[in-house]
């Protein structure tokens, strides 16, 4: 037994299409599988509450199978590039191997690691498996990066097809001796003063194999009618895929070729993965996504002094407005929100609010399962006008005329804020403000932005 390859998993919690795991055990060599816990780099986000929930159940899979196929996985918080580079070397490791990430600290980190490894004589090398098109490979005409989602995409689709998924590795050789490992309770990522997961155990099970099964799951039962039904709230026909794509339980390759095999009409539910994309594209080329607006127009936007109990009500789901007040409960339970629904409370956040889209990205980090370094600030800055490709500021989501569009009947609302039935015993919240009046509001202080940067 020779020098033990180490694969450094970040969002990328499977074995199935792991081009990393791939090359180590390509290698021949002792395999040791590693996680670093990092809050502790300069510029890297903490986790939320709701995301460290879904780590603690992911890893415990990711290690269950991995010591099931003859490796094992090694926990260790702490800055990462002095973490890995420790574990190498009390590992003897004569390879370190990674997946590519995108922001901007995290490729920081990257690059500082891969050359004091290297200087270590330590082999390194990093692989493409969270994105289908690398950012930097897709660019306009004038070699610039897409700010407008649909040549985006167009150029992206004139790319070679994106290549087939590795197969999963039945067995990996394991070591002889393996570093000293956190015990996975000791992070303590699971709430428990109080444990506000229940909604989360209901709703999820984290892990590969639950996430192959969803996969398989919706292609047979739900894509058929992904087109009609995505945007009705109550239908239950979106993917649930966000969070098994985020934590890399499910490589976007698979679901590609998956999606296509199926034979089914899909473009739009393959676009939506193409969204995603995009974000990522923004995210690598503009670091600071989660806190500086893109337009910088939008810095002179007059943000009135904020009303901490609007945004207390707004994050409570209790505004009196029944679809955002559904769509904030659901939220809270399930730790993830309909996308439709995510864009009506964004806007009345923002511009019945009047309160800075950066409170709002704050408390979804927190509180989505699926919350991302590059999507959760990108859809949020799309939504209050800022971002590339935005929805214009002046486009108002009327949750009530949202409402009656995609939940008539009332389904949705009914299940996540049943006081607002009629023949409900408890009375519902009064409406914190007036739609009509917040609406001009907003718009006299989106005319003040305008004249202020002219």
């Amino acid at each position: 037994m020779g020098q033990p390859s180490i694969v450094w998993f970040r969002d990328d919690l499977r074995l199935a299409d792991n081009p990393a795991l791939r090359a180590a055990i390509d290698r021949d060599e002792p395999v040791i599988g590693l996680y670093v816990l990092d809050e502790e780099s300069d510029g890297i986000r903490p986790l939320g509450g709701a995301a460290k929930w879904w780590l603690h159940g992911s890893l415990e899979s990711l290690g269950e199978r991995l010591r099931e196929r003859g490796s094992t996985l090694v926990l260790r918080r702490g800055a990462a590039a002095s973490v890995v580079a420790d574990v190498a070397r009390e590992a003897s490791a004569g390879a370190v191997f990674w997946n590519r990430r995108y922001g901007g600290a995290e490729r920081e980190v990257d690059a500082t690691l891969k050359t004091a490894l290297r200087d270590d004589g330590i082999t390194v090398a990093s692989f493409a498996a969270s994105l289908l098109f690398e950012p930097w490979t897709v660019q306009t005409g004038a070699g610039t990066p897409y700010s407008v989602f649909t040549p985006f995409w167009r150029a992206c689709q004139s790319m070679p097809t994106p290549r087939a998924p590795l197969p999963e590795p039945r067995e990996m050789p394991g070591p002889r001796s393996t570093p000293a490992s956190d015990d996975l309770d000791d992070w303590k990522l699971l709430p428990t003063a109080p444990d506000w997961a229940g909604g989360l155990r209901e709703t999820w099970e984290p892990g590969e194999p639950a996430a192959r099964a969803r996969l398989r799951e919706f292609l047979a039962d739900d894509l058929a009618d992904y087109d009609r039904s995505r945007d009705e709230p109550s239908a239950g026909a979106t993917s649930g895929l966000s969070p098994r794509l985020r934590w890399g339980e499910l490589s976007p390759y698979a679901v590609w070729h998956e999606t296509v095999a199926s034979g089914q009409k899909s473009g739009r539910f393959l676009s939506e993965l193409g969204w995603r994309e995009f974000a990522a594209h923004v995210l690598y080329h503009h670091p600071d996504l989660a806190t500086k607006n893109l337009r910088s127009e939008f810095d002179a936007f007059p943000w009135p002094r904020l009303h901490p109990a609007q945004l207390r009500a707004w994050q409570q789901g209790r505004t009196g407005i029944p679809l955002v007040d559904a769509g904030m409960r659901e939220l809270w339970h399930t730790g993830v929100m309909h996308n439709r629904i995510r864009m009506v409370t964004a806007s009345f956040l923002i511009k019945n609010l009047l309160i800075d889209w950066r409170r709002g990205e704050q408390w979804f980090w927190d509180t989505l399962v699926d919350a991302d370094g590059a999507s959760n600030p990108f859809n949020w800055q799309w939504v209050a006008g800022s971002g590339a490709d935005a929805a214009p500021y002046f486009r108002v989501f009327n949750p009530e005329l949202q409402a009656q569009k995609f939940d008539p009947h009332g389904e949705y609302i009914a299940r996540w804020a049943p006081e607002y039935r009629v023949d409900s015993p408890e009375d519902p919240p009064e409406p914190i403000v007036d739609l009509g009046e917040t609406r001009k509001a907003a718009l006299a202080a989106y005319e003040q932005m305008r004249r202020s940067s002219r």
